[in-house]
């Protein structure tokens, strides 16, 4: 009798051993939560203002705290983007996407990047994969329509520039 109760508290010390461990070992707490979004919404703030090494800096700060945010990525590369950086920002497009995969201004950003470096097949294909899940999404047809008048292709940039037009009349003032 004796070795069954040992046995017995022996399991519950294991169960209460693994609870315990398992609370401490959480991955992500909300304070932690909270900072990174406090980080990533300063971000947006340095980026608007143009601040673009601060945003950067912010939203590196927010992806350390919370590395699943496919937001973080896609606005850290638009920072990357607008300070000429084209390699890094497709590489936190890609991270983004690789998080959400139906993430469609990623798609688009990275189409603008591929673009921004005279890689027209892959920023068509960006924009079309960012199509694909937005069809409204009159940016992403304006663009494609500018890759493929880069690209000689004039019938299909006229037919993109229509859809841009149609979906957002705004766009002729662009």
């Amino acid at each position: 009798m004796r070795t069954e109760t040992r046995r017995q508290m022996l399991v519950v010390l294991s169960f209460i051993f693994l609870f315990l461990f398992s609370c401490a070992s959480t991955p992500r707490k909300e304070t932690e939560l909270g900072n990174a979004e406090a980080y990533y919404n300063r971000g947006l703030a340095y980026g608007e203002k143009g601040k673009y090494d601060q945003a950067i800096s912010d939203f590196t700060r927010a992806l350390e705290l919370n590395p699943g945010d496919a937001r973080a990525y896609d606005r850290r590369g638009f920072a990357y983007g607008k300070k000429g950086q084209y390699d890094q920002a497709i590489s936190d497009f890609t991270k983004a996407l690789e998080i959400n995969p139906k993430f469609a201004d990623a798609y688009y950003n990275r189409g603008v990047a591929y673009a921004k470096k005279s890689q027209y097949e892959q920023a068509i294909s960006d924009y079309t994969r960012a199509l694909e899940i937005n069809p409204k999404f009159a940016e992403a047809y304006y663009n494609r329509g500018v890759a493929y008048g880069r690209k000689g292709q004039i019938d299909r940039a006229m037919s993109d520039y229509t859809r841009a037009l149609e979906i957002d009349p705004k766009l002729a003032e662009k």
